[in-house]
C-alpha cells in the first residue's frame, strides 16, 4: 500500500525505512527539507493515490492538531489519518470527532520501540473503528515485531495512547526499581561489582528483562554512571497516568512515586536518577545530562 508519513525523526525516520523494507511505498514529509520526500504537506497529498492513510509522528499538542487541521483540509471522504505520536487520549476523540465531520478516518497509535525499533520491530497499541483501523492493518503488519505479539487493536478512539500512557507508567516504576537497586548496591563496601551482579541477573532470575539488558549496556559504558549527572525528565504520559488514577479511583503508588522520584531529581544529584537517565538513552535515544553541563 502506498503511506503518508509526517515526521521523520528519531522515531519517523526509522519507521519509514521498515515500512519500505516490507514492500510498501512510503512518502514522507518534514520541516527539515534534508529529511523529507516533499516539499509540503499539500504535495504529500497530492502524491497518494485514495483512500489516502498519512501518519502522523510529530510532538504531542500544537504541533499534531496543526497537522491534522491542515491534513483535515487537504483528505478526503475515505480517508484515514493516524496519530502516532504521544498525544493524550482525549485529544484523540477531538481530532477524530473534527475529522468525522469531513468523512475522515481517525486511529490513534501508541508506538513503543525506540531507537531499536527499527531492527527489531515496533509494540503498537491502536484505537478506532474497525473499518478505519483495516486501511492501516498492512502497515501495522509491517511495523510490528515478528512473532504472534507485539500489535493490539486495544479497542475505541483513544485506547491506543490510553494503554501507550499505562505501559509507559509501568515502565516508569520498573525503571525507578531498576535505579534504587543498583544505588544500594553501589552504597555498600560488601558488594565490590555491582556492574557484575546486574549482568548475573540476566539468565535464570525473574527481573530478567530488556529493561536489565539496557543497565547493563549502561554499565559497560561507564561503570559507575559517573559521567551522568542525576537528572531524568518526565514525559506527559507519566503525569496522565496519575492523573487518570485519580480520575477512575485507582491507587498506583508504584507508578506515582516513581513519577516524584523524577521530580527529586531535579534538585540534587541523585545516584539513582543518573541509572534513569542511562535508561532512557539505551532504549530513546534520549538526551543525557552530564556532570560538566550542571
Amino acid at each position: 500500500m502506498e503511506l503518508g508519513l509526517v515526521g521523520l525523526g528519531k522515531m519517523g525516520g526509522n519507521m519509514r525505512e521498515r515500512i519500505r523494507r516490507a514492500g510498501h511505498t512510503v512518502i514522507g514529509y518534514d520541516r527539515n527539507p534534508d529529511l523529507a520526500d516533499v516539499a509540503s504537506l499539500e504535495e504529500l497529498v497530492g502524491q497518494l493515490q485514495g483512500p489516502r492513510v498519512v501518519w502522523v509522528m510529530v510532538p504531542a499538542g500544537a504541533a499534531t492538531q496543526s497537522t491534522i487541521d491542515e491534513l483535515g483540509a487537504l483528505l478526503s471522504p475515505g480517508d484515514v489519518v493516524v496519530d502516532g505520536g504521544n498525544s493524550r487520549w482525549t485529544d484523540d476523540e477531538k481530532h477524530a470527532a473534527e475529522l468525522a465531520e469531513k468523512g475522515i478516518g481517525f486511529v490513534d497509535c501508541g508506538v513503543s520501540g525506540g531507537v531499536w525499533g527499527l531492527e527489531n520491530g515496533y509494540a503498537l497499541m491502536y484505537g478506532g473503528d474497525e473499518e478505519h483501523v483495516a486501511k492501516v492493518q498492512p502497515v501495522f503488519d509491517a511495523l510490528k515485531p515478528e512473532g504472534q505479539f507485539g500489535s493490539v487493536h486495544a479497542g475505541k478512539v483513544g485506547a491506543g495512547h490510553f494503554a501507550k500512557m499505562v505501559h509507559n507508567g509501568i515502565e516508569y516504576a520498573m525503571m525507578q526499581a531498576f535505579a534504587e537497586g543498583w544505588e544500594l548496591l553501589e552504597a555498600v563496601d560488601s558488594v565490590t561489582d555491582v556492574r557484575e551482579v546486574f549482568r548475573s541477573w540476566q539468565e535464570g532470575t525473574v527481573i530478567r528483562s530488556w529493561l536489565l539488558d539496557l543497565a547493563v549496556r549502561a554499565l559497560d559504558d561507564d561503570e559507575h554512571l559517573a559521567k551522568l549527572r542525576g537528572y531524568a525528565q518526565d514525559s506527559g504520559e507519566g503525569r496522565w497516568t496519575v492523573e487518570a488514577a485519580i480520575d477512575h479511583a485507582v491507587p498506583l503508588p508504584a507508578i506515582t512515586a516513581s513519577l516524584f522520584a523524577r521530580f527529586a531529581s531535579r534538585q540534587d544529584d541523585s545516584p539513582s536518577m543518573k541509572m534513569i537517565a542511562a535508561l532512557r538513552n539505551q532504549f530513546g535515544g534520549h538526551a543525557v545530562t552530564s556532570n560538566t553541563d550542571k
